[in-house]
């Protein structure tokens, strides 16, 4: 029960033409003295210098370098201006690896976001053992890139590999897959939408858990399927998470490195060279970290250019519930 005190104060305060008292001021914000300036300070420090060592350091001096001919391994650094991007547009291996960067982009995060899509509504269900198959499709996020190449490489082996057991079944002859020029970008697609499917599901199953059910409720009363649910307002509603998936996929597709490294190292015939990797050979096998400078600041405009196009184009389709 209330104290006397309070109750008297809110009798007097529905009293009819009583005046109510003003309300304080609020209090003045208290200062932080120089002990806790300093404390915050400490804390900080460490990270902001870390930051600092490994993160804009090495910008600014790629962005150097880029103006250089520059191997590391000597005191010789002449400056060349342009010249380093000027080789670029007539090297015929960047524009191989810029097509297959594409190529493998166009594919990798549509796939993922579709199976990741259609894992989270198969998930989303209140189902004996439903936390154990959530964990499973978690579980490829937590598996090394090393283990996800040694898997795949395994699968899809020419000679006996699980994939050409299956497929000789149905009477297709083996397929070269990693040693052909026209399937092995495929395979790392494939690779890769394996491994990221964990990170789209738990993305689309936390958007799923924000649909509110009235909505739902209340399109299963007027008559709408259960397709039509989903496609008037269960998708609608998800957009956010897919915006957020499209950009963080693609930024992580345009920086395809680990998984050629482990699997084709760019074979065969250059047919899964992309950007990233392409930068890794002109830096730590050729050493012309000049070249390769000029290299990672191109792909760093593509990114930006290409998720400021994604951000303008889905701002349009994306719908945040108020």
């Amino acid at each position: 029960m209330a104290a006397p005190s309070v109750l008297l104060r809110r009798r007097r305060q529905a009293e009819p033409g009583r005046p109510r008292r003003p309300q304080a001021a609020p209090a003045a914000r208290r200062r932080p003295k120089a002990s806790e300036q300093f404390a915050g300070w400490a804390f900080v420090t460490p990270g902001a210098a870390i930051i600092l060592l490994f993160g804009a350091v090495p910008i600014v001096w790629s962005a150097v370098m880029s103006f250089q001919r520059n191997n590391l391994l000597t005191g010789n650094t002449p400056y060349v201006g342009l010249r380093n991007y000027r080789l670029m547009l007539h090297d015929p291996v960047v524009a191989q690896a810029v097509e297959h960067t594409f190529v493998y982009t166009a594919l990798f995060v549509p796939g993922a976001m579709i199976v990741g899509l259609f894992l989270a509504v198969a998930m989303n269900r209140k189902i004996r053992f439903i936390s154990l198959y959530r964990t499973a499709a978690y579980a490829t996020m937590a598996i090394s890139t090393i283990s996800e190449a040694i898997v795949f490489i395994w699968l899809f082996d020419p000679s006996y590999g699980v994939v050409n057991y299956f497929l000789s079944l149905v009477g297709i002859p083996p397929q070269q897959f990693l040693n052909s020029p026209s399937q092995a970008l495929f395979v790392i697609v494939a690779m890769t939408v394996w491994g990221w499917t964990g990170f789209s599901v738990v993305i689309y199953l936390a958007a799923l858990q924000g649909v509110p059910q009235v909505l739902l409720d209340a399109a299963a009363v007027d008559g709408a399927s259960p397709w039509t649910t989903f496609r008037r307002v269960t998708l609608p509603l998800l957009s956010p998470a897919s915006l957020f998936l499209a950009v963080w996929l693609t930024i992580n597709a345009l920086q395809l490195f680990d998984e050629v490294y482990l699997s084709t190292q760019g074979g065969p015939l250059n047919a899964t060279t992309v950007l990233v990797y392409y930068l890794y050979e002109q830096a730590f096998q050729n050493f012309n970290f000049g070249y390769a400078s000029a290299i990672a600041y191109f792909l760093f405009l593509i990114i930006i250019v290409v998720t400021a196009i994604q951000f303008r184009v889905g701002r349009r389709f994306t719908y945040y519930r108020s």
